[in-house]
Parts: structure tokens; C-alpha cells; sequence
């Protein structure tokens, strides 16, 4: 498909964003809508962010080097926050227009054709949002789900334009477009810092959700009674789509290296298959042979 994977998905968004920039633009021009050009500015903003993820992307996917060990999977962290740095500067662009609008008391004109382009924009960003955010979850991309959700931003925001334009066109009351302009850059302020919050935490080594932890410590505790005394230490983080786990596995003092290596390589690979661009590190150690807690049949235990 033309528009499948990444970049494929980030095509159709310049497409669409590019599109709707052209339409809001003329149209907030036509009829002076405070809140229509509100969207265009935001719209453009999208395209920005959209090319700015089109750029991690492509540097995300660059495979590791001598300088980059871990890889380039950051690039998409880094490129979510400036998508929500330019989230936040939509938000207060609007609300200085808003308030400017407000002093001058300036009347629109041709609301019919704000309310046409803005149906369209909804449907368009519901769309698109949509498919971003499928594809974000299949590819596991940070910057593509930032990109995703700065569109569905655009579906409250110009469903809120659309109402106050219907208002406008029967009550002639200007000022509902300020009004709802300003109640639309505070939820863009919200989706804002939502994306910063969500991105942030991949270039400060966050550790994964607890949900993903406790499969990893599943795949371990598997193994327990068999040819695992236990584990400890256990210490994950993600950058991009990239994860990266590293524990330390108790095995028995009898166990001969090359089994200790073969449990290791089937942990790896155990785990690897349960989440998809994972590189796994495991230490293992001897046990204390302290049989008191410890349920595993072994030599020491025998004697």
C-alpha cells in the first residue's frame, strides 16, 4: 500500500494537513473568523510537526554504531516534545488573537462558508487521527502517536469552530467565536502537555509499564523449580520503539556454563518474541545455597 508503515503514514498526513491548510486559510480570509484562522494556524503547525516526525522517523531507524551503541531510537522522543512545544505555541497564539478580536469587536461575514470547511476538516481529522494512531501501535512509534495526536486535537478544536459558527450565523453574536477560540486553546494546552508527559519520559530512562514488567518477570518466574533458583535487579527502559531489559538470573552453583548459556539465550529470545525491537542483557549469578526459602531440587539440597 502507498500509504502503509511510517512513511507511508506520514505522507498521507502532509497530504491531508496541507490540504486543510489551504482551505482554512482561504476561507478565515474570506470571512474573518478569528477562530477559522485559529485552525489554520494550527493546521500548519501539524505540518511542521509532521515533517519533524518524518525526520525522526528516518533517523530512529538508523541502525546502531560505534558512536551510537544503543541506537538512534531517541530521535522520536525528541521529536514528540518539539510537537508539543508547538502544541503549547498554537494554544497561545489563539488566545492573543482571541483577545485581540475581542478589543476591536471586528463582525464576520460568510459564516456558511467557515461552517463548509470545517465539517470537512472534522471529518478529515477523525480520519486521519485514526490511522496515525493504528499505525503508531503496529510500528511502536512515539513520534508517529505525538503526530496523531496532535490531529485529533484538530477534532474537538474544529468541532468547536463549528458550533460557534452556527451560533454566530443565527444570534450575529461575534463574540462566541473569541469565546470558543480561547476554550480551544486551552484544550490544546491539555493534549499539549499530555504529549510533552508521555514523550519526556523516554529521554529520562523511564522504566516501561507495569503491565510489560510483569510479563518479562512471567517469562522468568517460568522457569522457577526447574533450572532458575530466581532473579533480581531488573531494569528496563525504552527509547523510540526500542526497548532495552537487563536482570540478574540466580541459577544453581552446579549448573555448567553452557547451560546457564542456553537458559539465558532462551530467555532472550522468549522475551524478544513477546515484544518485538528488544535487546535483552542477563548477568547470571550462583545461589547462596540457602535452601530455607528456596523450592529448587539441586545437589545441595540432596545432601
Amino acid at each position: 500500500m502507498m500509504f502503509s508503515g511510517k512513511s507511508g503514514a506520514v505522507k498521507l498526513s502532509i497530504i491531508v494537513v496541507v490540504s486543510l491548510i489551504a482551505l482554512k486559510v482561504a476561507v478565515g480570509a474570506i470571512t474573518g473568523s478569528l477562530s477559522v484562522l485559529a485552525q489554520a494556524i494550527d493546521s500548519f503547525l501539524d505540518l511542521f510537526a509532521v515533517v519533524i516526525t518524518f525526520m525522526a522517523i528516518r533517523v530512529a531507524a538508523r541502525p546502531a554504531d560505534e558512536e551510537h551503541p544503543f541506537g538512534h531510537g531517541k530521535a522520536e522522543n525528541i521529536a514528540a516534545i518539539v510537537q508539543a512545544v508547538l502544541i503549547f505555541l498554537a494554544g497561545g497564539s489563539i488566545i492573543y488573537s482571541a483577545v485581540r478580536r475581542i478589543q476591536t469587536d471586528a463582525a464576520l461575514e460568510m459564516t456558511e462558508a467557515g461552517i463548509a470547511v470545517m465539517a470537512v476538516s472534522i471529518v478529515a481529522s477523525i480520519f486521519l487521527s485514526r490511522y496515525l494512531l493504528r499505525v503508531s501501535r503496529q510500528e511502536d512509534s512515539m513520534a508517529l502517536e505525538a503526530n496523531a495526536h496532535n490531529i485529533a486535537a484538530d477534532v474537538y478544536s474544529a468541532a468547536a469552530v463549528f458550533v460557534g459558527l452556527l451560533v454566530v450565523r443565527f444570534t450575529g453574536l461575534s463574540i462566541i467565536d473569541s469565546i470558543l477560540a480561547g476554550l480551544v486553546a486551552i484544550y490544546i494546552f491539555k493534549v499539549a502537555f499530555d504529549v510533552l508527559k508521555n514523550s519526556f519520559g523516554g529521554l529520562v530512562d523511564v522504566k516501561l509499564p507495569e503491565d510489560e514488567e510483569n510479563i518479562i518477570r512471567s517469562a522468568v518466574t517460568e522457569h522457577f523449580g526447574r533450572e532458575v533458583v530466581d532473579f533480581h535487579a531488573l531494569r528496563t527502559r525504552k527509547a523510540g520503539s526500542q526497548r532495552y531489559i537487563d536482570l540478574h538470573l540466580v541459577m544453581p552453583k552446579s549448573t555448567s556454563l553452557e547451560k546457564a548459556h542456553d537458559m539465558c539465550d532462551h530467555l532472550e529470545e522468549d522475551i524478544e518474541n513477546r515484544f518485538p525491537s528488544t535487546d535483552v542483557t542477563i548477568h547470571v549469578e550462583p545461589c547462596d545455597e540457602n535452601c530455607d526459602w528456596c523450592s529448587f531440587t539441586c545437589d545441595s539440597r540432596k545432601r
